[in-house]
């Protein structure tokens, strides 16, 4: 059975300092402590294309498994919706040629954004075992720093830029177990792009989440004969902190199964869900809940399980 073997990152090394972006937008730097979360923004150099952090991630997938032979790949999945150049070819294809993987490779892109990681596990998975593929990788990069306006006070202080390698094969340390999926097409206007700028509604954003995901959460968690006294973790898109607090609490037990882990990252889009399980990948846990949600509008819920118990 398919599922997860390995997770890595890329994380640029340059940073913004997000108290110095509150001091001038006039905010405390409590607002940036308690509501949004993040102390410092990681932001990709001029010279870096998608691409190249898809590639970091690869790279350091490479360094934590050296078991993991490249030339074995045979399907290479990009989520993003800020790919090189204008889109077109699709960054999966740019990324193959630069990893120097061989021409039987299935290489495409999933253009989700918050919600791609969860989306992206479920496809690649399915996509692999309809036609018996061993290995697989999914990446994640989107670089935010493309498409925001630095003056924008709404979006300036949330987003960092980060990549990384989900290595799926055979023989896996983390299974996936149901999932759910849902969209609100009618909200896409609430966070979209308009003449290659970012703009966002960030209340419809905070209201959308906290209303839609503790009700998928607790629909996954049913679905599979669970409650929340099963679960060892909850690994939630990272949005901002304000929204974490919120659907932590309205979900309504286990506030503190909820991870917040964004300080040094932001809000990474399609990344930040597994980053975090990079970060607690040797933690004793053996069943998580994932959550993606944003752009769309769109979230995704599945459950994960240790395949040794």
């Amino acid at each position: 059975m398919i599922g997860v073997k390995a997770v890595a990152s890329y994380i640029p090394e340059a940073c913004i300092d997000n108290f110095e972006q509150a001091s001038r937008f006039g905010e405390p730097e409590s607002f940036v402590s308690n509501k949004i979360g993040a102390e410092k923004l990681p932001i990709k150099s001029d010279a870096e294309e998608t691409s190249d952090l898809c590639v970091g991630a690869v790279r350091a997938l490479q360094k934590k498994v050296p078991g993991l032979d490249l030339s074995a790949i045979d399907a290479l999945v990009v989520v993003t919706q800020n790919g090189d150049g204008e889109g077109l070819p699709h960054t999966s294809a740019i990324v193959h040629a630069k990893l120097g993987l061989g021409p039987s490779v299935a290489a495409f892109d999933i253009s989700l954004g918050c919600s791609g990681y969860v989306y992206g596990l479920h496809v690649l998975k399915a996509f692999m075992e309809s036609i018996g593929l061993e290995n697989g990788l999914l990446l994640t990069a989107d670089p935010y720093s493309k498409i925001v306006d630095k003056d924008d006070r709404n979006t300036a202080m949330l987003f960092g830029d980060a990549a990384t390698a989900t290595w799926m094969a055979h023989e896996p340390e983390w299974l996936l177990g149901k999932a759910d999926f849902g969209t609100d097409g009618a909200g896409a206007e609430f966070l979209r792009t308009e003449k290659g700028r970012l703009h966002m509604n960030g209340r419809q954003i905070f209201n959308f989440a906290s209303m839609n995901v503790p009700r998928q959460l607790k629909k996954v968690l049913a679905e599979s004969g669970y409650t929340s006294a099963d679960v060892d973790a909850y690994l939630l898109h990272q949005g901002s902190a304000a929204i974490i607090e919120s659907i932590s609490r309205r979900f309504g037990e286990d506030a503190s199964k909820f991870v917040l882990d964004m300080g040094s990252t932001g809000n990474t889009v399609s990344s930040s869900v597994p980053l975090l399980l990079e970060k607690n990948w040797d933690r004793p846990w053996h069943r998580l809940v994932l959550c993606g949600f944003g752009v769309g509008l769109s979230w995704a819920t599945t459950l994960l399980e240790r395949a040794d118990g």
